[in-house]
């Protein structure tokens, strides 16, 4: 039973045991109510200011059992109180404990700075895709939002880098700086490529002007939402099919048609297979829309004798059931 209702439900049952003696004495004693009150408060308290009036043998004995009554709920009450205290003071620690627990343990994750409307949606989208994450935001407001979504996450200042270590920035795969001001998502990401210059960097910028800053700074992506809205709005206007095509495509929920990019493994069957002998489109009913090399050169729409190579990138589209299958194929785990 959850804490607080219990000590609710316990301050209930007092208030009856309270109003039931109270009715016991108006009965047996034949008092008025606020004599049988007193009496019944003072017998329950076990403080001993004496009887209100000569009493019967019949009300010594309905004492007795009041007065046992009260103690042992007041017994009862009392461990409610300090469960609650207590439980809830190691629930927080053990909370933290597991938590940090998780976060050293993590590896090839992504670091969001920043859990505000875009952090938020952005995370939501990394757990359907299953890519482990950790948040730093210093907003202790949105401690119950993390906790209810579920997030790995430090309540600190993402610009310092004792915070940046602890989220294991050095073993990280990518960090993504969601910051309330660009001056901030600027800093954030001088320190961040000072403590691990590997990390590929992904920002979001306030408008077009600052992604030069940006760049210069170390960020490898930046993007504007308020420019992404605007060109998506426009977009919708002038080709809504395709528009509509690739909000099917790049929604991760969506359950009859996905766009994803596969790694090809060198344990792959299909290494070094050309496409038509692959049955890829035979088999799995996928379309192979471009094939990305190692030096990040793109082919579109790649030939039939088109080559499959170990450290490639294949992108296909089709249902997401068949897109796991072929993620199977070309990226065995053993």
């Amino acid at each position: 039973m959850d804490s607080t209702r219990h000590i609710f439900i316990s301050i209930s049952i007092w208030l009856l045991m309270v109003i039931a003696g109270t009715l016991g004495y108006m009965a047996i004693e034949d008092w008025n109510l606020l004599d049988s009150l007193y009496m019944t408060v003072i017998t329950y308290s076990t403080v001993g200011y004496g009887e209100v009036h000569n009493i019967s043998k019949i009300g010594e004995i309905y004492t007795i059992c009041l007065i046992f009554l009260g103690v042992g709920f007041y017994l009862y009450v009392a461990g409610a109180i300090i469960q609650f205290m207590v439980e809830g003071k190691i629930r927080k620690i053990l909370g933290r404990r597991k938590l940090d627990w998780n976060i050293n343990h993590l590896k090839d994750h992504y670091v969001v700075c920043g859990y505000g409307r875009i952090g938020r949606i952005l995370c939501e989208t990394l757990q359907d895709a299953n890519i482990d994450f950790i948040v730093i935001d210093s907003n202790e407001a949105l401690l119950p939002t993390m906790d209810a979504d579920k997030v790995l996450y430090l309540c600190e200042n993402a610009t310092d880098e004792s915070a940046l270590l602890k989220a294991g920035i050095t073993r990280a795969k990518g960090l993504v700086a969601a910051l309330a001001t660009d001056t901030a998502n600027v800093f954030l990401i001088l320190t961040a490529k000072q403590l691990a210059p590997h990390i590929k960097i992904m920002a979001r910028a306030s408008g077009r002007s600052s992604k030069m800053k940006f760049k210069a700074a170390g960020a490898d992506f930046v993007e504007s939402p308020y420019e992404m809205g605007a060109v998506r709005m426009a977009q919708r206007i002038i080709r809504p099919s395709v528009t509509s095509f690739f909000d099917l495509a790049f929604t991760a929920k969506s359950k009859d048609i996905q766009m994803e990019e596969i790694p090809v493994s060198p344990l792959s069957r299909l290494n070094n297979v050309e496409l038509k002998d692959s049955g890829i489109r035979q088999n799995y009913n996928l379309i192979i829309i471009a094939i990305k090399a190692s030096d990040d050169t793109m082919r579109f729409n790649p030939s039939f004798e088109t080559l499959i190579k170990a450290g490639e990138t294949v992108l296909a589209v089709g249902e997401p059931e068949n897109l796991k299958r072929l993620g199977e194929e070309l990226n065995p785990s053993s």
